[in-house]
């Protein structure tokens, strides 16, 4: 059976673990190799599951551990090569990934790693690159879209096609406004290459889910410029008015920043 965890979600770090009974894929190990550890003793789980680590972009609240991680247990680590090159370059990462440890993927080309069939497509941020990921296993989809700068008919295409979507939810658009962050820095999050809001990730859910869509948890949310709660009411709202019912139609939750989840099934 195919299960999901996030061991946290924003910009405190984030860390998400899929996996069957045979092991399973880490994307993104922006937490604490502390953390990381007592998370998974505390869930039950070991270590040495994780067969192999997917990476999304090179920002440090996705990447700050990886190095780390990927030496003490020996895990190649499969990103773009402009992201492994950010990796480099980024002081955040004390602990490089070790060149036989990386592996280096193309967007739109699917791979195989054990249980699990893994798609990269392209996700507009202002990184040295970001991907979102499909991930097929026993039949199940799987898609995992963070730090959206806005909406591409790819990544709309893909939101279809989820039976499973983690997707960003990062503020709500007058919070930000209104808040205390610089000038550069609203418009930077509110650029073609920031962040989703609430209201354009309930839009894009609204206008691209079909029946097939079982699950999506909100990602990334923003500690200064949103709330779980808001978040969640914003996208359900939006939902609404396109006659959507959250709960009844697929069930909507919101990941936690900084704590992780229960273990989902996904079935």
């Amino acid at each position: 059976m195919l299960k999901f965890v996030s061991l946290g979600s924003g910009s405190s770090g984030n860390c998400y673990f899929l996996y069957t009974e045979n092991g399973g894929l880490m994307i993104d190990v922006g937490i604490g190799v502390r953390a990381l550890k007592k998370h998974f003793h505390d869930y039950g789980l070991s270590l040495p599951q994780i067969k192999c680590i997917l990476l999304t972009h090179d920002h440090a609240d996705h990447v700050k551990s990886v190095g780390s991680i990927s030496h003490d247990y020996k895990l190649p680590v499969y990103t773009t090569a402009k992201v492994h090159r950010g990796i480099l370059n980024n002081y955040c990462v004390r602990h490089k990934i070790e060149s036989n440890l990386a592996r280096v993927i193309e967007k739109g080309t699917t791979f195989t790693l054990g249980d699990f069939q893994i798609t990269p497509f392209d996700v507009p941020h202002d990184s040295a690159d970001n991907v979102g990921y499909k991930i097929v296993c026993e039949g199940v989809v799987f898609c995992l879209i963070t730090d959206i700068g806005h909406v591409t008919d790819e990544i709309r295409r893909y939101i279809g096609e989820a039976n499973y979507l983690v997707l960003e939810a990062n503020h709500d658009v007058e919070m930000l406004l209104g808040g205390t962050y610089p000038a550069y820095l609203k418009s930077r999050i509110l650029g073609e290459k920031g962040h989703l809001s609430n209201k354009e990730c309930g839009e894009v859910l609204a206008k691209n889910a079909t029946p097939r869509l079982r699950q999506v948890w909100l990602c990334h949310l923003s500690e200064e410029n949103n709330h779980p709660e808001l978040a969640r009411k914003t996208v359900e709202q939006v939902l609404r008015e396109h006659g959507i019912i959250a709960g009844v139609d697929f069930m909507v939750e919101v990941l936690k920043r900084k704590s992780p989840t229960g273990i989902y099934e996904l079935v």
